[in-house]
């Protein structure tokens, strides 16, 4: 049976997730047209990066509301990233599928972070 205690951020679901999206935003926007397009390709990319980097920082931090704000900033992120998919996909830069793929990924990873913060409660103690 799988320990529930989280030790590391890297222990974290949704940063897994986070770090996966962060990576395939990367490969994505690497080849093709997109990787021409400097201004969208980078800003993709450091929405995606990001996402996983506050949960890591706010993890580090020191108390449960310093760590709520953090996935606040995640989750922004995460909805940024989602946005500049509607571009990438309105000009033609990636497929349909890729599209789906990839923003059902920031849902998901959305929805993680949402979650992750209301189990943290409203509490400043660790």
């Amino acid at each position: 049976m799988r320990s529930s205690k989280v030790r590391r951020f890297e222990d974290l679901i949704v940063w897994q997730k986070a770090r996966d999206l962060a990576l395939l935003i990367y490969r994505v926007t690497g080849r093709s047209v997109l990787d021409r397009d400097l201004g969208l390709r980078n800003q993709m990319r450091d929405a995606a990066v990001s996402v996983m980097s506050n949960i890591a920082e706010g993890f580090e931090r020191y108390s449960r509301k310093e760590f709520r704000q953090y996935l606040s900033v995640a989750r922004g992120s995460a909805a940024e990233v989602r946005s500049q998919l509607y571009v990438a996909r309105g000009l033609d830069y990636i497929t349909e599928v890729e599209f789906e793929d990839l923003r059902a990924r920031c849902v998901e990873v959305s929805q993680l972070l949402g979650a992750l913060r209301s189990s943290l409660g409203k509490s400043d103690a660790q």
